[in-house]
């Protein structure tokens, strides 16, 4: 069984600054007004991320309409060093926490530098052998996430962080498709994940809406990510996938419904209850008048 506690929400902003410091400080601000735990960007260099005729994904190409390749479109999505430097003091200044994907060593040497607590390694990532050793060389926690994965994958990757030195490793379920099917989403795979690895699990959410993730929660996921934006309407390829503002806050308040109601399994009456025992059940009485002396029976009974 997976222990109950506090669900850790991330605010998935990756690119939905759609390359602006400003718009990035907006997702921030916003993202801690909706109760999310962590807000997380996307650190990398598009020149030693994709070559320059890397083709866009089918969603990012339906959601981005322009002949440019997938390096073209990333190009315009960078922010810089000193952009995440101040990302980072704004969030520490307002009370959220700062994460953010590196998708190469050097990203991950510099988010290291600027104090990040734990690092997220998205999906794409988990067969990076040199970028998951320098992150688990960090001796920080990290949360794995295991999009198109198969369960060796996982254990592979899960052996390299081991024997680079990472803390404690949170697998994240996750479905890379944008948005995911209903469908082929598989929640039941956490518990496959939690019992084959003795880890902690949880749910990276790219379904439409927000009760995916809200039964996530009720299943015992320890962590949930979901992509975050100011507006579903913004151009970039992630926005038409993402919760604005308002759904988002709705999904934080179900959660900790959710979380609070999980219990600890123990099954007995809850402290509400109580009164309610002699008002509710059965008490027994006579139903006819009984002599001195007289052996009472069932009969004299109600």
């Amino acid at each position: 069984m997976i222990e109950p506690s506090a669900t850790f929400v991330i605010a998935e902003a990756g690119v939905n600054h759609n390359g602006s410091l400003e718009m990035a400080i907006e997702l921030v601000d916003a993202a801690k007004r909706c109760g999310a735990d962590a807000v997380k960007f996307q650190t990398f260099k598009a020149d030693t991320l994709v070559t320059k005729h890397a083709a866009k994904a089918a969603y990012q190409c339906e959601a981005v309409l322009d002949s440019n390749g997938q390096y073209g479109m990333l190009k315009a999505l960078e922010l810089t060093d000193d952009d995440f430097m101040r990302l980072n003091a704004h969030c520490n200044q307002h009370g959220i926490e700062f994460l953010s994907s590196a998708f190469d060593v050097e990203s991950a040497i510099f988010l290291n530098g600027l104090g990040m607590r734990l690092f997220k390694i998205p999906s794409g990532e988990i067969t990076n052998w040199p970028l998951l050793d320098s992150i688990g060389a960090f001796g920080k926690p990290v949360i794995l996430s295991t999009g198109m994965c198969y369960l060796a994958d996982v254990e592979v990757a899960l052996q390299r962080l081991e024997m680079a030195g990472a803390g404690e490793i949170t697998v994240l379920h996750c479905v890379t498709e944008y948005p995911a099917p209903y469908s082929q989403v598989n929640l039941s795979a956490m518990r496959t994940l939690a019992d084959a690895f003795g880890v902690k699990v949880g749910y990276s959410d790219h379904t439409a809406g927000t009760e995916i993730s809200i039964a996530a929660v009720a299943m015992g996921a320890a962590i949930i990510e979901k992509h975050f934006t100011l507006d579903t309407r913004l151009p970039g390829p992630d926005h038409a996938a993402s919760l604005a503002p308002d759904d988002f806050q709705r999904m934080v308040t179900a959660i900790r419904h959710v979380e609070s109601a999980r219990g600890n399994g123990r099954k007995r009456p809850a402290p509400c209850e109580r009164p309610n025992l002699d008002v509710v059940r059965k008490s027994i009485t006579v139903q006819c008048p009984i002599s001195e002396g007289e052996v009472i029976t069932l009969g004299h009974l109600a």
